[in-house]
Formats: structure tokens, sequence, C-alpha cells
């Protein structure tokens, strides 16, 4: 596998160089190669089997784990240790574990494993002396690299099954479109267990060489201290900690003076937030997208060629189209589905046929159920989920329209808005919004506020205020958890009649 091959090569050339520095020591290549013989050896003793699970902070443990379990030619399986146990359950028995690395902290929160899986406690491993060296066992190019958990917002999580030629795709597409080098270093928030943590702040710097900053929990003090002492180029993460970073006080435009690339990506990026870091920090957030199922990235703003609102233009080896309803490609600035074709794009879903099949249409496109729309140079735009879409007097309407209207008023947080049964107008919307600390609002004048920018079948009919909007383990809002609220009585509401 070319992307194993290619950071063992970088720790072994480089056995001194610093690769990554974590909330608890930093680890050299030769460090980052030992752990992971230790780790390979502890594996070997207690399970045969082809997928192991890695159940650990965001550290540089994780690549040692990773490099662990390729060095014995078998899958890994990241573990999102923000899951409920029960889910946690079910994905260690879907994927058929018998093994995990995990270190003690993480053991505590969780609780023991499931009976008949073995735990491989990093913090007690005697890492001392050097265990037999080992070559990577050779494995063909669609050889099952990693197993990735969807966060399961529609039924079950289902395992997307990454082979080594969909992540070296991804990570030699995201090199070349944003020229990264060994000079760079990125600053890692994302959890590694989602698919941009693991590609783009974990496998892709290791592959080329360069530093990572990891930190195990988003702490706004913390990232403040990383940004200013180690001074990354590259910083990826979530709207919502952009929208944290950007409520700090104690934030200065010094702190984010040395980065080329400040990414956002997983949800739409709030204009107050993209606004707010314009205006108080003369830097301009670009915004990406991707899926799991894509490994991750598919388009990506680069700053000199920032087009806002959108997500940029596809990567290098990427092929994206939008189509309608009955699969016909559509011109610029027309809505429809997006659908995406590379090597980067997933093998399927993990013991679920019928499942993979319903996603790739007859010429091997995956479906995002993503809505979206090109312009003429090829920008994207996201426009919102098929599934999420609301259907108002005959009329298709995106939530994100109407959020994004919602986040622009100046004591809304975050806003989500979903769809309600009405017998005249088939749905009208409903808007749920999280408030700024200390902040207070009149549901009828958000209301007035909405209605001077966007026409009245899309006004939402009810504002009701949340003490905080239900979001996935990633921080993106779940709408479907909005759905049981419908029927609640909420006295901070607006009947909107």
């Amino acid at each position: 596998m070319r992307v194993a091959r290619s950071i063992l090569r970088q720790w072994l050339r480089h056995p001194f160089r610093v690769f990554a520095v974590d909330d608890f020591r930093q680890w050299r290549g030769a460090s980052l190669y030992l752990v992971a013989l230790h780790l390979a050896k502890a594996v070997e003793r207690v399970s045969n089997r082809d997928r192991i699970g890695i159940f650990l902070p965001t550290s540089g443990m994780s690549a040692s784990a990773i490099l662990a379990g390729w060095l014995l030619g078998r899958t890994v399986v990241p573990l999102n240790y923000l899951l409920s146990r029960e889910e946690l359950e079910y994905i260690i028995e879907d994927a058929e574990l018998d093994v995990v690395i995990s270190v003690g902290p993480m053991l505590e929160r969780f609780g023991s494993m499931p009976g008949g899986v073995e735990v491989i406690r990093m913090d007690q491993i005697g890492f001392g002396g050097v265990p037999p060296l080992r070559r990577l066992v050779r494995r063909p190019e669609d050889f099952l690299a990693v197993l990735l958990y969807t966060s399961g917002t529609s039924g079950r999580p289902k395992g997307v099954m990454l082979t080594g030629k969909n992540l070296h795709a991804n990570i030699e597409q995201c090199i070349e479109w944003a020229r990264f080098d060994k000079r760079d270093g990125f600053i890692g928030v994302l959890p590694q267990f989602h698919s941009f943590g693991l590609t783009v702040t974990t496998l892709l710097p290791m592959a080329i060489g360069c530093r990572v900053y990891y930190t195990a929990k988003f702490k706004v003090t913390r990232v403040l201290e990383l940004l200013r002492e180690y001074r990354p180029t590259a910083m990826i993460a979530i709207p919502s900690m952009y929208n944290a970073l950007l409520q700090a006080k104690t934030a200065t435009p010094e702190h984010f003076s040395q980065l080329r690339y400040i990414v956002s990506g997983g949800e739409p990026l709030p204009d107050a937030v993209y606004d707010g870091f314009r205006d108080r920090f003369n830097v301009r957030i670009c915004e990406g997208y991707g899926l799991t199922e894509t490994a991750p990235v598919t388009n990506w703003t680069l700053p000199e060629y920032e087009r806002r609102g959108t997500v940029g233009q596809t990567l290098p080896g990427v092929e994206e189209v939008i189509v309608d309803e009955e699969g016909r490609h559509l011109g610029p600035g027309q809505d429809g589905e997006i659908r995406i074709r590379g090597e980067n794009v997933m093998a399927g879903y993990f013991k679920l046929p019928e499942a993979t099949a319903a996603v790739f249409d007859d010429d091997g496109y995956f479906r995002t159920g993503d809505m979206g729309q090109m312009d003429e140079k090829g920008f994207l735009s996201i426009t919102g989920r098929i599934k999420e879409m609301l259907i108002i007097s005959g009329e298709n309407v995106f939530p994100r329209e109407m959020e994004e209207v919602l986040n622009r008023h100046p004591s809304v947080s975050d806003a989500a808005v979903i769809g309600q049964a009405d017998p005249s107008r088939g749905e009208v919307p409903i808007a749920f919004v999280e408030l700024l600390e200390g902040a207070s609002i009149d549901p009828a004048e958000v209301r007035a506020f909405c209605r001077e920018i966007l026409p009245p079948y899309k006004v939402p009919r009810e504002i009701r205020v949340l003490d905080a909007l239900p979001r996935n383990p990633t921080g993106k809002i779940q709408r479907r958890a909005l759905i049981p609220m419908l029927s609640q009585v909420d006295g901070k509401g607006d009947s909107g009649v």
C-alpha cells in the first residue's frame, strides 16, 4: 500500500524529526516506528482477525496504532469515542473486532469493552527495547485499509470501506491542490475517527514529513496557545470551532497571521462567522466539501480563488456532476444532486451490498444525497440535502437558505429549520435557534427580520429557542433530532399567527 509505504519511509529516513506534538509528548520518526512495532507484536499475540479497533484520543498515538495494523496487513477501525455505549458496541460487533488499542482515560469514560474483546492499553505497555523489525505485509492497492463508520443520522452506522488506493488518491489530490510540503505545519483539532481528521491531519502530514500539533479536546485557550507558540500554516476545523474562536476575547489577528490555509468543512459556514474572522482577524476562511465515502476531500476553495458561498472547485482527479431526478446532467446555475466519481471514492459499505449498489449510478458516480449547483467556472454551491428538502405550496425549499438569514440576526448563534406538515401548504418551515450567550429574542421580531430578506412562504412559521441545538459527534446539526420537538409545546416559541 502506497500510503503506508510513504509514511514508513518518512519515519525511517528522518528518525529524529518531530512529526507530531500533542498534549502529552513529542513524537519523532523513530518513536512512532518503534511504538508501531511494539503494538504490532502485542496485537499479533492476541488476535489473528483481519481488523483491529483503535480507541484513542486525538494525538500522535493514532498514527503509530494505524501503522501497527498495516504492518500486520490488517484493516484498522477507528472508533468514535463520542458515541453512546450501545452504538459503539454495535460497531465493534459489526466490524467483528476482538482486539482494540486504547488507553486508560478512554476506557474510564466508556467502561469495559464487550466480552471477548481484548484491550491493548498503550499506557501499560513497556516500550523499552527494540522488537523484531518488520516489513509491510504486501497488500494490493484495493486492500481494505480503513473501515470508518458514519455517524448514523439515518439508522444504524454504516461501515465505509476505504482502500489504500482511496486514501493515497485523496492525499495526492490534496497535496497537488494546496501545494503542501514538509515546511507546512497542521493544527490537529478534528478527531481522528473522523475522515477529515484521519486523512488531512494524520495521514497526509505523516506521508510528506511535516508536523502536526494535536490537542485531544477542543478548548479555545489551548488552540490559541498552539497557534501562538507553533505558528502552523494550515488549520482545518468545523464552523462551531471557528465560532468559538471568534467569541474569544483573547484572540487577536496575530494568532492567525501565519496560516496559509484556514478551512471550514462538515457543514455550511455561517456568514456571521466568515464576516467576523475577516473583519476582526483579517482572515478569510475558505470552505471545503467532502464525505466519508470520498476519503473525504472533493472540493476546496483556495484563498487566491475564493468565491464566497461556494465550497470551491473539484480537486485534481475528482469528477463531479449535477443531475436532475432522472439522472440527466445539468448545466451551470441549475440545482440538482451532486454525484462524484474518482479513485478517492469508497469501495462500498461493509457487509451491505444492497446499500452499496443503491448509492452508485450506472456510470459509476457516487450519489451524495446532497443538492447543489455549479457556476460556469466549476465552483460548487451546496444548497441542501435531498431528504431535508421542504415542499411548500409546491416549491422546493432547502433549510440552508432560511438558516443563513436567521444566523444574520444579532442575537442568534446558530439555527436549524425543519418542515411541519400543513393541510393547506403541504409543509411550513419551523425554526429552532440557539442564542448567543446572554442574548434574548422576541420571536415575532425575528420573523419580521426574516420577512425583510425572504419571500413570505420561506419565513419560518415559528421560532423556537433551544439551549443547544442537537449535534452529531463531529458538531454537525442533526435536523432529524428536532422532529420529535414539533409536537412539544414551547413557551419560548411563537405561533406565527
